[in-house]
């Protein structure tokens, strides 16, 4: 290319760019378009600029930021004042949170250059440091001019240094799409899962003679089948809460409650989120049919498995969907005890000590009932933020039920009773470890289950946490936006009592086949 060549290009470019800073100078805010699997939002937001990327600030759980986290690819569109549509810019490109200091402190200088409409949140540290508000960046790839009284009409500024390479954009959305469904499936809370059939396992494992070594491709299929009908659970439940509008009235959402939120932000369309939910069964219930087949001679053989896998699948489904949803009418929480306890624990016993002469049920049964009240109990904490959606989408549980009064809620009732099976939990693991010293009664626990006791350690800290929060909750001035939220140290805490007592208490019963 000639040297007069390049010139010429080079002052095209720098004159495209003056007009399109000027345009950007002349607007100061943006309609933006984000989309996830199908699902598209559209949003005015106030810009900023940072060089030749538009910076803007937000609230981190809106729908646009929630899309942009998961699938970048965004347009806005510049229309200033005065002009109708007749001269404006499109901006296509990759829309990303802003996360070093330094490029906060710019976005945020950029957008009070703007407005300080926004300055009170931008200022709050209990939004930022709970992740709450962000800024974010969007690095433009292609810019088209639109100016209906110049000739081209239509002028377009391209910035491959701000493209991603194939093999990029391929990794970066498959993994998004990973994460996405992680979220979907709530897949960090499948140790409610893990604990009982390792507990089951860890007591089948004792129960075996010497001689028989341990099914490890039974346990496989075992575990695969309960993660499927925990997810399908979830996802169900996902989609029943989204069909009476109790996540969509939650206005305090958070890892712990809520739901996953992928229907609301715009991550996923209901009808995924209802056939995942149905694929989940189906592969749970094909799980159960192929052990059942392997342990009884034929896919629907009358066994203890068939009847403990029915029950399951009931429960899961029946706890969102159907006319006579059990969480909607107080009996989620038993339901859920029953499932993630003596259901999943009897299960996996049964199924790993299939075979030999008798089946020993009653030591897992037992065990089982400290495990199934401890995941109850996650639910239960986790429904304290949830109770002013849940009463007013008919959401009986026994947290709505206990704390509704006259006059608004009282959260004290339902804490009393959290306090109280938290500590039979453990006044029934104290009557395993002194049962295993019982004359006669020693296959029914083990003298190491004393290990599942360490945990209670922990209960004053919790009950005390729990306390400040309700002493906090009855101050007239207290802000429901944030006050939530300082109880989720409390719904971390009771999910990491269950892990721990759960794990100790399998390693408790491997102990014991251990050391024989």
């Amino acid at each position: 290319m000639s040297e007069v060549r390049l010139r010429q290009q080079s002052e095209s470019i720098a004159s495209l760019d003056r007009d399109i800073r000027d345009i950007i100078g002349d607007g100061g805010r943006m309609f933006l378009s984000t989309a996830c699997s199908n699902v598209a939002s559209g949003s005015t937001v106030f810009y900023g600029r940072d060089g030749d990327a538009l910076v803007f600030f937000t609230f981190n759980p809106t729908r646009k930021a929630e899309q942009i986290r998961a699938n970048p690819r965004t347009q806005a569109v510049i229309w200033p004042a005065g002009q109708e549509g007749i001269r404006g810019l499109q901006v296509d490109g990759y829309c990303r949170p802003i996360l070093d200091p330094a490029g906060i402190q710019r976005a945020r200088d950029a957008v009070l250059g703007v407005t300080d409409a926004f300055r009170e949140y931008m200022d709050d540290e209990f939004l930022s440091r709970n992740g709450v508000t962000g800024y974010y960046r969007l690095n433009p790839t292609t810019t088209k001019l639109v100016d209906f009284h110049a000739d081209p009409r239509f002028r377009y500024r391209h910035y491959p240094e701000n493209e991603s390479s194939t093999l990029s954009a391929m990794a970066g959305d498959g993994w998004r799409r990973l994460l996405l469904w992680i979220r979907a499936l709530r897949a960090p809370f499948f140790t409610a899962t893990l604990v009982p059939v390792l507990l089951g396992a860890a007591i089948a494992a004792n129960d075996l003679p010497a001689e028989v070594a341990f099914p490890w491709m039974s346990f496989w299929w075992v575990l695969v089948g309960a993660l499927a009908a925990h997810a399908g659970t979830n996802l169900a439940n996902d989609f029943g809460d989204h069909l009476t509008g109790n996540d969509r009235s939650n206005h305090t959402p958070s890892p712990f409650n809520g739901g996953s939120r992928v229907i609301q932000a715009g991550l996923l369309p209901p009808w995924k989120i209802l056939g995942a939910a149905g694929l989940s069964f189906l592969l749970s219930i094909y799980c159960g049919l192929t052990i059942n087949k392997a342990v009884a001679g034929a896919y629907l053989a009358p066994s203890a498995l068939l009847a403990i896998g029915v029950i399951g699948i009931f429960l899961g489904i029946a706890y969102s969907l159907g006319p006579r949803k059990l969480s909607y009418r107080g009996l989620g929480e038993p339901a859920i005890a029953i499932g993630f306890g003596p259901v999943m624990v009897l299960g996996s016993h049964y199924v790993l000590t299939a075979g030999q002469p008798d089946w020993h049920w009653l030591a897992p049964l037992l065990s089982s009932v400290p495990v199934g009240l401890l995941v109850m109990l996650i639910v239960w904490i986790n429904q304290f933020q949830d109770v002013p959606a849940d009463a007013a989408t008919g959401k009986l549980n026994h947290v709505v039920r206990l704390a509704r009064g006259d006059s608004g809620f009282d959260y004290r009732p339902p804490f009393r009773v959290y306090r109280k099976l938290m500590a039979l939990t453990f006044v029934l693991l104290a009557v395993l470890v002194a049962l295993s010293w019982w004359p006669g009664s020693a296959c029914l626990s083990t003298r190491w289950m004393w290990l599942a006791l360490l945990p209670a350690a922990a209960l004053p800290w919790i009950f005390s946490r729990g306390g400040r929060w309700l002493d906090g909750a009855e101050d007239g001035d207290v802000d429901w936006q944030r006050h939530p939220y300082q109880l989720l140290p409390v719904n971390a805490s009771t999910i990491a009592i269950h892990l721990a007592t759960g794990l100790l208490m399998a390693l408790a019963w491997t102990l014991q086949a251990t050391s024989g």
